[in-house]
This record gives structure tokens, C-alpha cells and sequence, in this order.
């Protein structure tokens, strides 16, 4: 256990926490972790001991090489780090880690420990699971909420999943027993381009937690490079007949099951995105 003494004291700290590993489609959902780490500027807090959740044979530190040609070794951990959100009166705390390949309970009962002395009351985790989602769709984002009340207020599709679960479920489940209000949110990435990276789907999970924390959430250049990422996959898919057909069966099952994306409530959650941005640009 690392020593808690010297954190400080935090606004109204939310926890927002994504792992890379099997919780990690496309790596939407550590991108979106990146990104905020980057956007916001966010400064390091804590530091788990890999020694204690990793096997380093599975999960392997990494050389690299610094000025001078000199050698240090990147150990493969979880991370914490804090931000404060322009336009925001509250204050951020990113986990950004690995799925830990042992001792997950204990792993979970530290970072528990930590964001209690943080005061962090809501958490926010994000993961990214393969499904049959075209491509050319809006990115399917599904939760789950520690509390069924929580879900009707922030109007979230329920998942009904039952099964094996990673590191993002079990963390979720400890920070509910320990009383914290816990949100997580998963987005579908299409399985025939699983390939890493899909800044569609990363946008799509940072747009959805802008409307849960009423956040602004910086999107940089992400808009751009997630509708390149889809005329690249356009141009790939029309290069294979078959390919082109499966797409066209996903986009009509796809439609055929849901509501028309303008719908009154679609057009209303965008408006009021586009305040929250505005807002934080006339504060800078």
C-alpha cells in the first residue's frame, strides 16, 4: 500500500478511470484518458507499486531512450493524476492504468482507499467493447450505474450484460459498496476494425460524460481525426465486396431497430453542448 499522507485537498474531486487491456477495444476508451491527461494538463498524484498487481512477464516494462542515448525502464502501472477543467468549479481526478494481471481485490481496496481521502463521491469509468456496430453509425455508448435511480436521472441505456468481467467491472462494484456513486459508460467499436486507434469512439465517450458531469470536455482535434478514421474505413470496406455487403446489413438492422438520431432529445443535448463550449471559450 502506498502512503496516503501529502494528497491534496480537492474541490468536489469526480473520478474519471479507463484501463488499457481486455476493458479496451480499439483503445477508445484509454484515448479518451490520453487525451484529457494532455488537454487538461493534469499533474501526477499517486503512483501504484507495479510490484504487487503485475506479472511482469505477461504485462512488460518497456526500454526507452532519453537524451544522450541514455536507458530507463518504463514499469507498467496505474496512475492518478488531477486536473481543473476550464469552466469548471470542480476538480478531476484521472485513473489511467493497466489491467492488473493479479490481486485484483487488493488493487481495487487501494484505489478505493484513495479516492475516499480524496473526497471523490462520483466516478466515472470507461471501457470499449467489440460488437457489430457499423462503422458509418453514431458509436453506441451503453452503461451502468451503481444505483437503478441514478440511471433514470441521467437518462442512460442500461446494459443487461451477464458474464465475465474485467477490471473495470470489479472496480466499479468496490466503489459502490464504499458508497460512491459510480457511472460506467462503454462503447461498441465494430469487430471487423478492431484495430487500434478509433477516435470515433473516443469522442463519442467524451461527448457522453460532457452530458453526465456537465463538464466541457476539450475536443481538440478529435472531430477531425475521427472522420478521417471513417472514410478510411469506407475505402477499405469498398476494396472488398463482401466486406461492403456485411456493412450494409448492419446499417439496415442498425436502423431498422432504432429512433431517427434527430429527435428532440438528440437536438437538445447537442444545443446544450454547444453553450457549455461556448461558455468555456469567452472564459479563456
Amino acid at each position: 500500500m502506498i502512503e496516503l499522507e501529502g494528497l491534496p485537498e480537492l474541490v468536489d474531486p469526480v473520478l474519471i478511470a479507463a484501463f488499457e487491456g481486455w476493458n479496451d477495444a480499439g483503445e477508445a476508451s484509454s484515448g479518451a484518458l490520453a487525451h484529457l491527461e494532455e488537454e487538461w494538463k493534469a499533474t501526477p498524484l499517486v503512483e501504484l507499486d507495479p510490484e504487487d498487481y503485475y506479472d511482469f512477464q505477461v504485462t512488460r516494462p518497456v526500454v526507452e531512450l532519453g537524451d544522450g542515448l541514455t536507458r530507463s525502464i518504463i514499469w507498467p502501472t496505474t496512475r492518478l493524476l488531477v486536473a481543473r477543467p476550464p469552466g469548471s468549479r470542480r476538480d478531476v481526478v484521472l485513473l489511467r492504468g493497466i489491467e492488473p494481471n493479479m490481486r485484483w481485490r487488493t488493487f481495487c481496496a487501494e484505489i478505493v482507499s484513495i479516492c475516499l481521502e480524496l473526497g471523490v463521491e462520483t466516478a466515472v469509468l470507461l471501457g470499449a467493447l467489440l460488437n457489430d456496430s457499423p462503422h458509418t453509425r453514431p458509436v453506441p455508448i451503453v452503461g451502468s450505474v451503481s444505483d437503478p435511480g441514478l440511471a433514470r436521472s441521467l437518462n442512460l441505456e442500461m446494459t443487461r450484460y451477464e458474464g465475465p468481467t474485467g477490471i473495470v467491472g470489479v472496480l466499479q462494484h468496490s466503489l459502490g459498496v464504499a458508497g460512491t456513486k459510480t457511472v460506467s459508460l462503454w462503447a461498441s467499436v465494430p469487430h471487423y476494425v478492431a484495430q487500434p486507434p478509433n477516435p470515433k469512439a473516443t469522442l463519442a465517450l467524451l461527448r457522453r460524460m460532457e452530458d453526465l458531469l456537465d463538464i466541457p470536455m476539450p475536443l481538440g482535434e478529435l472531430p477531425d481525426e475521427a472522420q478521417a478514421w471513417e472514410h478510411g474505413v469506407d475505402e477499405l470496406a469498398a476494396q472488398d465486396s463482401e466486406v461492403a455487403e456485411y456493412v450494409r446489413e448492419l446499417e439496415e438492422r442498425k436502423d431498422a431497430a432504432e429512433l431517427p438520431e434527430a429527435s428532440g432529445d438528440a437536438i437538445a443535448a447537442e444545443f446544450e453542448r454547444y453553450l457549455r463550449r461556448r461558455d468555456t471559450d469567452g472564459d479563456g
